[in-house]
């Protein structure tokens, strides 16, 4: 299951903390996945999700807020993808009440879906954060894939974007996240609308404000994951260049070494730089550090450092 799937899941399994926060996560829900149809000669406004655990919510509220049931349709025409999508519809004359409470109907001039936000419906903290709970629910995906273990490399980066056809509603869903320090940028994408966030903490944040606190913890736990397996893969990086740059001088001053051995032999050298010289070639695997260890003369990592230096210079005189 996706991590976008299983952070919904979550927030459908807290219930409404009072009327007027059930009417603003309707409004929500309308605004994002909300659709306007007809049927004959009567009108409707449907939902689609491909969520199955949202419908027995929404039909929680509705039946508590109205009394009413209303019809859930799953069809053939709604698979995409693999993807089963539901639709339930809410016919206009019976769900009038609903459906202007929410504001998401306009019968002024005919009846056409109102695309614009009534802000009044979520004034207070607690609608509002429901407000946006239903937004999540309605329009949200993301990519997010989590690592199977601290060193494993199968996550990807940090995604979450809420698609729609309508761009002046989600500049005010950006407004109103913007409220709450959560920014996020909109583009146009074949014909869509979207606005997405890539930073985690943002993501992090937007999770939070709307209750989903074990997808919160999922995510930082995978933050930590992630930060762990870089520091991991730094370290090896840096060990690995360690010792390739310790075999490299190795091999030089081996080679070094065997030009002065095979033009005016080793006996031809001071007594330190001879040492030195055997030290290394019984040794070539060893680092500086390791050298200094071993030597029966008493060197410092750099005076072992200077002699090396003096062995290269007589063999590239040697061959010159």
């Amino acid at each position: 299951m996706s991590f976008s799937r299983q952070s919904k899941n979550e927030i459908l399994k807290m219930p409404m903390e009072d009327d007027t926060s059930s009417i603003a996560f309707l409004s929500g829900l309308f605004h994002s996945c909300g659709e306007i149809g007809k049927s004959g000669n009567k009108f409707f406004v449907s939902i689609v999700s491909d969520i199955q655990e949202l419908f027995p919510y929404v039909k929680n509220i509705v039946k508590k807020l109205y009394g009413n049931n209303v019809e859930e349709e799953i069809s053939e025409n709604y698979l995409i993808n693999k993807n089963t999508f539901y639709e339930m519809r809410f016919d206009v004359e019976t769900f009038q009440e609903l459906l202007l409470d929410v504001g998401v109907i306009d019968f002024s001039n005919g009846i056409s879906f109102i695309f614009e936000l009534n802000k009044s419906l979520f004034s207070e903290d607690a609608s509002c954060r429901a407000f946006i709970k239903g937004v999540y629910i309605g329009c949200s995906t993301s990519s997010i894939k989590f690592s199977e273990g601290a060193l494993k490399t199968e996550s990807t980066g940090y995604h979450l974007e809420f698609v729609s056809k309508n761009h002046e509603f989600l500049l005010e869903f950006s407004s109103i996240l913007a409220n709450y320090n959560i920014l996020g940028k909109i583009f146009e994408r074949k014909g869509d609308f979207v606005y997405y966030l890539k930073d985690v903490n943002a993501i992090t944040d937007l999770l939070a404000l709307i209750g989903a606190n074990e997808s919160v913890l999922k995510l930082s736990n995978e933050l930590v994951t992630r930060e762990l397996r870089n520091k991991v893969n730094r370290q090896v990086n840096c060990i690995n260049a360690n010792i390739n740059k310790t075999v490299e001088a190795s091999m030089k001053q081996v080679e070094a070494i065997n030009t002065i051995i095979s033009t005016i032999g080793l006996e031809s050298l001071t007594e330190d730089l001879r040492e030195v010289a055997l030290l290394r070639l019984a040794n070539q695997e060893e680092s500086l550090d390791e050298l200094v260890k071993l030597s029966t003369m008493k060197l410092t990592k750099s005076g072992l450092n200077h002699r090396f230096r003096k062995l290269l210079k007589i063999a590239k005189e040697l061959e010159e």
